[in-house]
């Protein structure tokens, strides 16, 4: 009897002891395991920091995907030729306004910028070949009604030449850009951008890739300067979008048919190649 009193002593010994190394075991465990979730969890937010300040460097170096360059190369833009030729507010309004109460034809100004898609064609016909051609009418009347008497025709010509240099002044001013509204300075674009970049044998030739890529690139940008100042336009939001990834799809044609062309109107049109290959994310 005492025999088997020591063996049931012995034995609840061993299971109270293997109890608390199971138990002991046991908290080890989940302190072990809570202590790597929190060095797992540090770990994840330093590799999320790292990837955001990879994007951040990546961005930074990546040409913009509208605008066209780097943000820290403006000077890109400001120096192709697509910028030369467009006109902007700005430029309209620091041009010389053409005087009025012109008594003399050296006095007529014409204006800087033309509206109404004035050309040179039609300026000619109209600031030289009209008034030219007014006067000598109004000279011819004279000499049929007086036989052709020289002092009443050199009076009448100077007076009808100062009559139409006042008319030329007035005229000169109602055609100034500086009348149009917005989309008649975009129309003025629009046209320059197709003489600009069609071909000397047809000078406007709208269906050519690099005309339609200039006119997209100019709507573009117009659009980025409307959205700067009203940014929950959703609607010209989702065009802006169109428009970027419809210059890409015409500039990877242009690629596509002829590499020279298109490295040549990327230059041009002061765009980098990142901004039009590859995967745009507007």
């Amino acid at each position: 009897m005492l025999r088997a009193r020591f063996t049931q002593c012995a034995g609840a010994r061993s299971v109270a002891s293997s109890s608390s190394a199971y138990s002991a075991s046991l908290h080890t465990t989940a302190a072990l395991q809570s202590f790597r979730k929190r060095k797992s969890r540090v770990q994840e937010k330093a590799n999320l920091e790292k990837r955001k300040e990879r994007e951040r460097l990546s961005q930074t170096d990546r040409p913009h995907i509208i605008l066209g360059h780097r943000p820290n190369d403006p000077a890109k833009w400001q120096n192709c030729d697509l910028a030369k030729v467009l006109v902007t507010e700005e430029d309209i309004l620091a041009a010389p306004l053409p005087p009025i109460g012109i008594t003399q034809p050296e006095m007529v100004q014409m204006p800087t910028f033309y509206n109404y898609g004035v050309g040179e064609t039609e300026k000619e016909k109209l600031f030289e070949t009209l008034p030219e051609l007014t006067v000598e009418g109004a000279a011819l009347v004279v000499q049929a009604y007086h036989q052709y008497d020289a002092p009443n025709v050199i009076d009448v010509t100077k007076k009808a030449e100062i009559k139409e240099a006042g008319k030329t002044a007035q005229l000169a001013r109602l055609v100034d850009l500086r009348n149009a509204n917005a989309r008649g300075i975009a129309y003025e674009n629009r046209r320059r951008c197709v003489a600009e970049f069609s071909e000397p044998a047809n000078p406007m030739d709208t269906g050519r890739p690099e005309v339609q890529a200039a006119l997209l690139t100019m709507r573009i940008r117009n659009l980025w300067g409307h959205l700067g100042n009203f940014k929950k336009d959703i609607s010209n939001r989702r065009s802006l979008r169109r428009l970027v990834h419809e210059r890409a799809r015409i500039l990877k044609y242009l690629r596509r048919i002829d590499r020279d062309r298109y490295d040549r109107v990327l230059e041009r049109l002061g765009l980098e190649p990142g901004s039009v290959e590859g995967e745009l994310v507007v």
